[in-house]
């Protein structure tokens, strides 16, 4: 089911563990989308954190962060109908 939606079950993040460890990533922000975040703070390191700047890639980081959260919202639900 989830396939249909997202387009994928389980979610892989691009960056390695040596990636994030090389753009001090706080362990809290290593998740599945941390592949898009260590460009997006690259961009505002490059360009003093100005908010028109960076555009696209704030964009594909959150809405990345959104579709993580649909799909862990998917997973609980199912998991509930099934304990019920």
């Amino acid at each position: 089911m989830l396939e249909s939606v997202f387009g994928t079950s389980k979610p892989s993040t691009t960056a390695t563990a040596a990636e994030m460890e090389a753009a001090r990533l706080p362990l809290g922000w290593r998740d599945n989308c941390a592949g898009l975040l260590i460009p997006l703070n690259r961009c505002r390191n490059e360009n003093f954190y100005m908010p028109f700047r960076c555009v696209d890639e704030r964009h594909s980081y959150e809405k990345c962060q959104y579709d993580d959260f649909k799909r862990r919202v998917k997973e609980f639900e199912k998991q509930q109908q099934e304990q019920a």
